[in-house]
């Protein structure tokens, strides 16, 4: 009897230490400047100034991201040769997870790490970055209390602040930021380890950034090829932005924002290629052996400008009485080593996007949207322009703050495309729905 006694007190022992940050989600710690991960987070831009929350010694505060999807898809081609994969039919894919880790360790500084626990790509845990962040800095004097007042300084591995719509995408478990089910179709998206500066001033708002343009550390010099000894130099990337975000009352806010990504040697920029989580499209266009974790970017296109890279992004958020408009034009031009090496020209890429989103209730639970995306440029050569374009038509329903169902019916193109080409004459459509946990 005794063994079984203590097997069972174990046992619920295990269950209420799982339980346990859910029972206790009323009253996890207060994080200052702090971006919430639930439906309060929404068109939430850069870490706010928060002096609401007051300093009362080291905290730390545990949260995640949970996604479950239903997905179902079509895909078609005209290339014949290699063949698109043959077994997508409807289902329930891997379920996502992230674990967001918030500390605060002093007045006005705090420290955030957010691991990939299950995703498409990295099936294991994954760190996606960690870092600190100074509101306040621990120096005596006026001068310095003055500077922190508009300054926000930000240090370690982090998500580079490069346009807005990186604020509104989908980030492996933590999808309850974005209304649709997946990002855009060229996805800005790196982490890289710098610093970055946040000035604010009444309703503008200036960011400066320098990292050292690489998804990871590295004291290696690049070679052109992995058996060559020629190296090449590795340059930091740079990045500005410059924003206008005005409440002008209850019902009406308006946000305006330009920014600016330049790599001018990178070993391997990854602005378009940084998820380490995946694609929301599983299998969409991919090859007859496709593997969900190998083949992880399905409905995304990269241009591969991983050598030199120069990016602007335009963005614009309009919000009128539960009506959202967000739009984004976006013009990047680059190229990879090789074509450098080859002194090939520098290929052109512009994006198109508009989400019109229509929030409904006094707590705006329930939404309605359609987002239309496209992308046009030199994405195979600089010779010849490909276009991929996508109609997404989504609803969704937050039962709670933290709880949140949505779905999409998705219709995407892709036009320009060699013969020979897997996305030559290509096309995908279908549903797919998401139940998605954010606290």
């Amino acid at each position: 009897m005794k063994p079984f006694l203590t097997n069972c007190l174990r046992k619920c022992a295990a269950i209420a230490l799982l339980l346990s940050p859910l029972a206790m989600q009323g009253q996890q710690a207060k994080i200052q400047n702090w971006r919430p991960y639930d439906q309060s987070g929404i068109n939430v831009f850069e870490s706010p100034k928060d002096s609401a929350t007051s300093f009362d010694g080291l905290k730390v505060r545990i949260g995640a991201g949970f996604t479950q999807q239903f997905q179902s898809l079509k895909h078609s081609n005209t290339a014949g040769s290699p063949a698109l994969y043959p077994r997508l039919k409807s289902g329930f894919n891997l379920a996502q997870a992230n674990l967001n880790i918030d500390v605060q360790l002093a007045d006005g500084i705090a420290l955030n790490l957010v691991t990939y626990l299950s995703a498409r790509h990295h099936n294991e845990a994954w760190v996606k970055g960690g870092y600190i962040q100074f509101d306040k800095v621990p120096f005596k004097g006026k001068v310095w209390e003055d500077i922190m007042k508009v300054v926000t300084l930000k240090i370690g591995h982090y998500e580079l602040n490069y346009g807005d719509q990186h604020f509104r995408r989908s980030d492996g478990g933590q999808t309850l930021y974005n209304p649709f089910i997946e990002n855009y179709i060229m996805d800005a998206f790196a982490t890289e380890v710098g610093a970055e500066v946040i000035l604010r001033k009444g309703d503008f708002t200036g960011v400066l950034s320098a990292s050292n343009g690489l998804i990871n550390g590295g004291v290696q010099a690049p070679t052109i090829t992995p058996t060559s000894t020629q190296t090449y130099k590795r340059n930091p990337s740079l990045i500005g932005k410059l924003a206008y975000d005005k409440k002008f009352d209850e019902n009406f806010r308006l946000r305006v924002a330009g920014s600016v990504f330049h790599n001018s040697s990178s070993g391997r920029s990854t602005l378009y290629a940084g998820d380490r989580t995946g694609s929301n499209y599983w299998f969409a266009m991919e090859k007859f052996d496709a593997s969900a974790k190998d083949q992880f970017t399905s409905g995304r296109i990269s241009p591969n400008f991983t050598n030199q890279i120069t990016a602007l992004q335009f963005n614009a958020l309009v919000r009128a009485y539960g009506f959202e408009f967000f739009g984004t034009f976006e013009n990047a031009q680059g190229r990879t080593i090789g074509e450098k090496v080859a002194g090939t020209p520098k290929r052109k890429v512009n994006q198109f996007a508009v989400d019109g989103i229509y929030r409904i209730g006094a707590k705006e639970n329930v939404f309605l949207g359609v987002r239309y995306n496209q992308v046009k440029g030199e994405l195979v050569n600089a010779t010849t322009e490909q276009t991929v374009d996508r109609v997404a038509f989504g609803a969704g329903w937050f039962l709670t703050k933290n709880v949140l169902l949505k779905g999409e019916y998705v219709n995407q193109n892709y036009k320009g495309y060699a013969t020979g080409n897997i996305l030559n004459g290509g096309n995908f459509k279908g549903v797919v729905v998401e139940a998605v946990v954010g606290f």
